[in-house]
Parts: structure tokens; C-alpha cells; sequence
């Protein structure tokens, strides 16, 4: 029996693909899926002004406090760099390849920004500080520990997005913080458009996305993945975190007749080709109706799995609407 794990926080899974031992990736809790539930529209379109400040209490609950607003940011992973690029900032240095997708910075100007060494569980303090930033924005679970040694030298700014609420969210705290007020309401409301639309012809078909590098893939569940959470509004998306080891075996995935599944290859170091392919070589994989019927999609994992913002989610918006028609 091939299974998948519970729910990889695919932050987890990221920083195994920069070259770290994959540890302590833990499972949330939940229920397993139970029958479809057909989604129904809800998101509002209208969009609340955004205020200027120097100080808030983030979506999260937590105090950010800046003396101006910032004008050298780096980025220690892809929320923030979606976020500035939809508020019109580049980023003084990245932690990511994000910036390199064509519907961001595209690869030539990507190339101008410069990486912070040290992959993604552990960029290195001293290459942070010579950016000399006056905020530096990373995930809360991965890179709080660092908040010791920026103390005093910079703001450190933790976000823990789950849903794609806490991406909004966070988008209008940057824009408050930056300044970027008007640009804030823009991506907020296209997005906020962009998923009402979806929402409006929801699909009768049913829906996986799945991620990873070999047969111990994870399943993404509305429960904590950003991009998952978005799924139930626009398809049938029958699954939840259960909390335990090996959540969801291809025998389930092969029980629920999925109807388009969508692929998030995270290769380690060097490409070794595509989680779909490896996938193939499991019996029970061709006889999934999405592998039947040519409706597995590999999507781009850096939008997908690493973006978690407005502009990531309007792009997967796009993409799993068209597919799911």
C-alpha cells in the first residue's frame, strides 16, 4: 500500500528540497473527509480602505512597530515577495525563486535582486544585515528563531499564513506599514473579484492537489495550506487533515473517483523528475479517473506551494478553473 503523509507543512518539505534534513514536519489536527459538500459562494468584493501606519497588530495578533515606513525589505520566503510585488516594491534581497515567474519580476530582473545564502531553515544573519533592511519579513515557524539575532538591528516581522483570509489580510498590513495604500485595495480587490467569480460556477468535478518529490507525497488540505483552503469554494475537495501519519493512501485517492488532480513537484538539489511520473510506476496510479483521462496537471510548485499570496493565488485561480471546467 502506497501512502501519504498526514499533512507535510510544506514549508517543511520546501526547506528538505534547499538541502535540509526533512524534520519535525508536523500534522494539524482534524477529521477525516467525510461526504462532498458542493461549495457555495461567499467571498465579499468590496474592499475596506486601507490606513498608513507605523504600527499595527498584524491578522495574527502579532505587533509590528516601525519608526518609518520601510524602504529596504528582504524576503525570507515567497509570501513576502508576492505581497511587495503586488504593493509595486522589490525586494532588497529574497530567500526564493518567485520573483523569477513571469507574471512577478520574470527571470532578467529577478536576477538583479539579490539571494540570501544559507537555503531556507537557515539564512544566514550576517548576509541579512548587510542589506542593511529596515524590515526583514520571514515565516513564523521556520524563521522566529532568528528574531534573537536581528534584535536591535532591524524589525523582524513573523507571519504564519494558513488560508488564503490570512494572506489578505497580511497583504493590507505591508500596504498599511509601506504606504502603499491604494496599490493594497487594488490586489485585494482583484483577487477578491478573481475568487468570486470561481465562486459563482463552482465545478461538479472533484479535485486533489498533492505535492512532493517521490511516492511519499502529501495531500494539501484546506486545514493550514494556503492554496488548499481555496479549493472547497470552487470544486469538490473531499479532504481534510486526520492528524496522523499516512493521512490518505492511493487506495482512498482511487475510492473518491478524482476527477482532475494537480501536481506539485519539490525537487531536492538538482531536477529528478516529475512526482506524476515517479507516481506511474504504482499500479493503482493509471487507474485514478484524472490519470485515465489526461487531467493530471503539474503546476508551477513556487506558485503554487511557495506563494501563498494575492498574486500566487490569482494564478492558481486561473489555472484550476480552467482545468476543472
Amino acid at each position: 500500500m502506497l501512502r501519504a503523509p498526514s499533512r507535510f507543512v510544506r514549508s517543511c518539505l520546501t526547506a528538505a528540497v534547499v538541502g535540509s534534513v526533512l524534520v519535525g514536519c508536523g500534522s494539524t489536527t482534524g477529521e477525516p473527509a467525510n461526504d462532498k459538500a458542493r461549495p457555495t459562494a461567499k467571498t465579499e468584493v468590496t474592499v475596506e480602505p486601507i490606513e498608513a501606519a507605523t504600527q499595527l497588530t498584524d491578522v495574527k495578533g502579532v505587533k509590528v512597530s516601525l519608526e518609518k515606513a520601510p524602504e529596504r525589505i528582504v524576503c525570507l520566503f515567497a509570501l513576502c515577495d508576492d505581497i511587495l510585488t503586488e504593493l509595486g516594491i522589490v525586494p532588497t534581497a529574497t530567500n526564493g525563486a518567485l520573483l523569477a515567474h513571469p507574471a512577478f519580476l520574470g527571470e532578467a530582473k529577478a536576477k538583479e535582486v539579490d539571494v540570501i545564502p544559507g537555503g531556507f531553515i537557515a539564512p544566514e544573519v550576517e548576509a541579512i544585515l548587510s542589506h542593511k533592511p529596515d524590515l526583514v519579513i520571514g515565516l513564523g515557524d521556520t524563521h522566529g528563531k532568528l528574531a534573537p539575532a536581528l534584535k536591535g538591528a532591524t524589525t523582524f516581522w513573523a507571519m504564519q499564513p494558513e488560508t488564503w483570509e490570512d494572506s489578505v489580510g497580511y497583504l493590507r498590513d505591508a500596504a498599511a506599514l509601506t504606504g502603499r495604500t491604494a496599490e493594497g485595495e487594488k490586489a485585494e480587490r482583484t483577487f477578491r473579484t478573481k475568487l468570486a467569480k470561481a465562486e459563482s460556477a463552482p465545478s461538479d468535478k472533484t479535485a486533489l492537489v498533492i505535492y512532493g518529490s517521490d511516492e511519499n507525497f502529501g495531500v494539501a488540505t484546506p486545514e493550514g495550506d494556503v492554496t488548499a483552503s481555496l479549493f472547497p469554494r470552487i470544486a469538490d475537495y473531499p479532504w481534510k487533515s486526520r492528524g496522523v501519519d499516512g493521512s490518505y493512501s492511493l487506495e482512498e485517492i482511487l475510492a473518491q473517483d478524482v476527477d482532475v488532480l494537480f501536481v506539485e513537484t519539490m525537487s531536492f538539489g538538482d531536477a529528478n523528475g516529475k512526482l506524476s511520473e515517479k507516481l506511474a510506476k504504482n499500479p493503482l496510479w493509471s487507474k485514478i479517473p484524472a490519470v485515465r483521462n489526461g487531467d493530471v496537471h503539474e503546476v508551477n510548485s513556487e506558485v503554487w506551494a511557495k506563494g501563498r499570496g494575492t498574486r500566487s493565488l490569482g494564478i492558481v485561480l486561473d489555472e484550476a478553473t480552467a482545468a476543472l471546467r
